[in-house]
């Protein structure tokens, strides 16, 4: 997949969410994103956990580092449906963090 290919779904599931779960006022859509995006890390932290061992037994069980994949997958396309709504150029934004993080080697 394409960097652009996950910025265009990005764009078709916000409509879709818009849709489904009208907000008409952006900064209460933003805030459920970002309540939503706290849900979504609370779930990757488990799955964290299970993977330092440091859950209860049925959660050991129940881990995959398929079910990893997915909760890293949802933590980053809620941030990233937060970042549509703002109007942040992600791949503008993470460039210029990139180059910023690679002057910090040297």
């Amino acid at each position: 997949m394409e960097f652009k290919d996950l910025l265009q779904f990005i764009g078709e599931e916000r409509q879709s969410l818009r849709e489904r779960f009208p907000i008409p006022d952006p900064e209460k859509e933003v805030l459920a994103h970002l309540a939503k995006a706290y849900e979504e890390m609370g779930e990757l932290s488990e799955d964290i956990l299970s993977y330092c061992s440091l859950q209860r037994q049925d959660k050991l069980d129940a881990y995959s580092k398929e079910s990893l994949g997915a909760e890293v997958s949802d933590a980053l396309i809620t941030i990233l449906l937060i970042a549509d709504i703002m109007e942040v150029d992600v791949e503008k934004a993470l460039e210029w963090k990139i180059e910023k993080v690679k002057s910090r080697r040297n």
